[in-house]
């Protein structure tokens, strides 16, 4: 199969490859980068464990081709914060328990990052509104909208 070629920048730092037309970004990222905290869950787009932030937008990386995101500004879970660092959203994950066995938590965390970058002061509805994409067996979700509030709250100052 013919392969072609893609340059976009992830994480700040510029990425080039050779991908077939096929390839989705979420393997891009996983395999071609060593990117693996983007994690692969349904591979529909339906669970929100794969996203990722494609030029200021929450995507889901799994419906997405590579080739799609050629140009593109990438930020994935571990460009959110400096390495050995977490971003204000990772730290209130953490404090509040809005994690349990880790799985989704990369998607939850990429798409509050993003969706507190449109909305910094939600109200608790719109909150479990921007997170009705992205789905947990774990948790019950009490800890997660805790955590996207005192993040609201931290990042508000």
């Amino acid at each position: 199969m013919s392969t072609l070629p893609i340059a976009m920048t992830v994480n700040g730092e510029p990425r080039r490859g050779q991908v077939e037309a096929r390839k989705t970004l979420a393997d891009f990222l996983r395999e071609d980068c060593v990117l693996t905290g983007t994690h692969l869950g349904c591979e529909h787009g339906v669970c929100g464990a794969c996203t990722v932030i494609v030029d200021g937008a929450a995507v889901r990386s799994c419906l997405m081709f590579a080739v799609q995101a050629d140009g593109a500004d990438l930020t994935t879970v571990e460009g959110l914060a400096e390495p050995g660092q977490l971003s204000p959203v990772q730290e209130a994950f953490r404090e509040e328990h809005g994690l349990q066995c880790g799985f989704c938590t990369p998607g939850f965390v990429v798409s509050v990052h993003a969706f507190l970058a449109q909305n910094p002061t939600p109200s608790r509805d719109e909150i479990r509104d921007a997170l009705a994409g992205n789905l947990c067996r774990c948790t019950g979700y009490q800890g997660i909208i805790r955590a996207v509030e005192r993040a609201a709250a931290s990042m508000a100052g």
